[in-house]
């Protein structure tokens, strides 16, 4: 591997403008693609197989008006008036004409005929239905629906809500304070603007590389507005660090002496094998949601991963190119002038690495309970995909769900509809009879009442109206209790399923929630056998796995504590906290596992890297945490200023997924990766890298230490085969 990584990084240099000129040549081709074939993306969620999702399918032949998005416009009188004044209900007419009118609306009927009108006649609901399902409709479309909002006036106040608005998360300049604060961690940590400019500009090329190859493929598939989200602050953050690592080992090289081509190829070979495994287990871990079965989660996490392959290709070739163009200007004016005025060894990171070494006993005991204390909220964890009311306070579907909720009740947010199908109309008939007195009587149900039927009358719906909002755990109850209620009544060849956005939403969160401990098991077997061929080792690679469970298990439970249970919420910018998002924890699993793996190559490879040339087991140790302490706690500062940037979005799932990342990261750089791990290491001592000669024998030296690039064979090799 090393070898390989050399040539490719000594090409680099030497065909400097070639792949300069190449990269040019992508970038531009990427851009034109993304802007003539790109698509648009979309915040339905749905999962093929499930109950829910099969009866909505059916209902595209059976009953096609119903298969069809449907969402409802709020319309509310002011203080002293009612929908029955003449002026207002003039306006709702007039407002339910416009939005029969919009493109893809089929249908819309106004309160006065559906008989939606709240018990103090002040609000009314629009009921919308349109030809196509949410995620089909043009941006077109969604924009005439969200326009509609601009129809208030003195008599009525008109608030489109539902599914239909939203759409894509808006970026604006809170995000760019992240990209700042990395560039000034940069700027301190090389001592250079050209080096902090360097750097920074190949991690933004890779960004605009892998967004716009994003942006083609929404023009194929369908994409989660969260995915591009996702992969830009993914692709910043991992780009800025595979670029920093790098350049510091260059750096470094250059200031001891070394020539500027040999230095680009040398800290290709090396720190660049610990980038290519690093990343490795990014792209394993974001890939491996395509096991999860959920369309939405797969499409995002292949677009992560592919920004974070994109960003690894820069640093392995476009990263060595910029380095040539260059020169020995990526130092510090004065280090150039004065070769001999290397920065001291004697850095904070070695201090800190004799620290941990010698109370090791004391940081790993209370290291490991005071990240099991911070993860004990983790346990009440309630998972339901966004509705209006986790929706940005003052938006469109805030304020109709708002609305709703104060007028009929939070239930009326998140209707359940049952599909009933026979072969025969009386026998549908007969049951949509049985099914309602049933379900009647069930708690937590406010209403329930025969909706719209098929033509030949074979296919009947049923609306039921829950107490509870649409995410709360009580609605999730009530859909299970709907389903075991009519499942006895399915005879003679009738079928009685329960769908709508509410049950299709928990639906989604079960599927997830069956499939983490799947998904921790595939991501956490490879990444083992991936950090187990880099290291050469079976006790560090379970190390590194152990340390994501404490990592995962703290950030979780702080997220929770914040985003659900309120504790310092208004700090965050969360005005109504709530269950979390179900798709977050398994992208926080997979985005955090790949990551910590970072922080675990980039530091354990240069231990290892001092241990096979001859030093002793915690020696190696501090050398390695003192040699990595520097870079590594500017790789996790810049990805962490990267992340919360993302937590002053206004969107409720960006900014959670800001949150959890930063928190994340922070625990694992500098808790455990920088503290647990050294301790642990110098705990477990030579150990620590006992490898069985049978193994050692089966498994393919991938030399990510470089040490087939050193002139003279080392003889303190037998070091290792005396532990084996």
């Amino acid at each position: 591997m090393a070898n390989l990584l050399y040539r490719l990084g000594r090409f680099s240099y030497q065909r400097r403008r070639l792949v300069a000129a190449i990269w040019g040549v992508i970038i531009v081709a990427l851009g034109v693609g993304a802007l003539t074939l790109g698509g648009s993306t979309t915040n339905t969620f749905s999962i093929p197989g499930t109950e829910s999702q099969r009866a909505l399918d059916a209902l595209k032949s059976d009953l096609p008006a119903a298969s069809g998005a449907s969402s409802t416009v709020v319309v509310k009188a002011p203080e002293g008036k009612q929908l029955t004044d003449p002026a207002v209900q003039a306006a709702v007419g007039a407002t339910a004409a416009k939005v029969a009118k919009l493109p893809d609306v089929v249908a819309a009927i106004d309160p006065f005929t559906s008989k939606a009108i709240s018990p103090d006649g002040r609000t009314g609901l629009i009921s919308v239905q349109f030809a196509k399902p949410a995620d089909e409709l043009p941006k077109a479309s969604t924009e005439a629906y969200d326009g509609l909002a601009k129809l208030s006036n003195g008599d009525l106040q008109v608030v489109p809500g539902g599914q239909i608005v939203g759409g894509v998360p808006e970026l604006g300049i809170t995000e760019v304070i992240g990209v700042v604060i990395a560039a000034l961690v940069l700027v301190i940590t090389f001592g250079s603007l050209v080096a902090a400019g360097m750097t920074l500009l190949t991690a933004l090329l890779g960004v605009a590389a892998g967004m716009a190859g994003l942006f083609i493929v929404t023009a194929f598939t369908d994409v989660s507005s969260t995915g591009p989200i996702l992969a830009l602050m993914l692709g910043l953050a991992v780009g800025i660090d595979y670029a920093l690592f790098i350049s510091s080992r260059h750096r470094t090289q250059l200031a001891e002496g070394m020539d500027t081509e040999e230095s680009v190829a040398r800290a290709t070979a090396t720190a660049g094998s610990a980038v290519l495994f690093a990343g490795a287990t990014v792209v394993i871990a974001l890939a491996g949601l395509s096991v999860v079965g959920v369309p939405f989660l797969t499409a995002m996490g292949i677009a992560a991963a592919a920004t974070v392959l994109t960003a690894v290709l820069v640093a392995l070739t476009l990263l060595p190119a910029i380095l040539g163009f260059v020169g020995d200007r990526v130092l510090p004016r004065k280090i150039r002038k004065a070769p001999a005025a290397v920065v001291p060894k004697e850095g904070f990171g070695f201090r800190w690495g004799r620290f941990v070494t010698r109370f090791r006993v004391p940081i790993v005991a209370v290291g490991i309970v005071g990240l099991g204390l911070l993860a004990i909220p983790a346990k009440d964890m309630q998972l339901a995909l966004p509705d209006g009311a986790s929706a940005a306070a003052g938006s469109h579907q805030r304020v109709a769900y708002d609305l709703t909720a104060e007028a009929f009740g939070p239930g009326a947010n998140g209707p359940l509809v049952v599909v009933v199908k026979s072969n025969d109309p009386a026998r549908s008939d007969a049951l949509v009879k049985q099914v309602l007195g049933q379900v009647s009587t069930l708690p937590d149900v406010a209403a329930a009442q025969p909706a719209a039927a098929s033509q030949d009358g074979t296919t009947r719906l049923l609306q039921i109206i829950p107490k509870s909002g649409p995410a709360t755990e009580a609605t999730s109850k009530l859909v299970k209790n709907v389903r075991a209620t009519v499942k006895p009544l399915e005879t003679g060849g009738a079928t009685i399923a329960v769908t709508g956005n509410t049950a299709v939403g928990v639906d989604v969160s079960q599927k997830l929630a069956d499939a983490l401990p799947v998904y921790l098991g595939l991501i956490v077997g490879l990444s083992f056998l991936l950090l187990l061929l880099a290291f050469r080792s079976i006790l560090v690679p379970l190390k590194a796995t152990l340390g994501f469970v404490l990592t995962i298990g703290a950030t979780f439970g702080i997220t929770v504590a914040v985003f659900q249970q309120g504790h310092l919420a208004s700090l965050f910018g969360i005005d109504n906290p709530g269950p979390m998002v179900s798709f977050l924890p398994i992208i926080m699993m997979g985005i955090l596992f790949g990551l910590a793996m970072d922080y675990e190559v980039f530091i354990v490879s240069r231990v290892r890297e001092e241990f096979v040339h001859g030093k002793e087991a915690t020696a190696a140790t501090v050398e390695g945490l003192g040699h990595g302490a520097r870079v590594v706690t500017a790789a996790a500062l810049i990805m962490a200023s990267v992340f919360a940037g993302f937590i002053l979005v206004h969107d409720p799932i960006i900014k959670a997924i800001g949150f959890g990342l930063t928190i994340g990261v922070l625990i694992d750089a500098f808790v455990v990766r920088m503290t647990l791990v050294p301790a642990v290491l110098s705990l477990l001592g030579r150990a620590a890298w006992w490898f069985p000669r049978w193994l050692d024998r089966l498994t393919p030296n991938v030399d990510i230490e470089g040490e087939s690039l050193r002139p003279d064979p080392n003889p303190t090799e037998k070091q290792l085969a005396d532990v084996h």
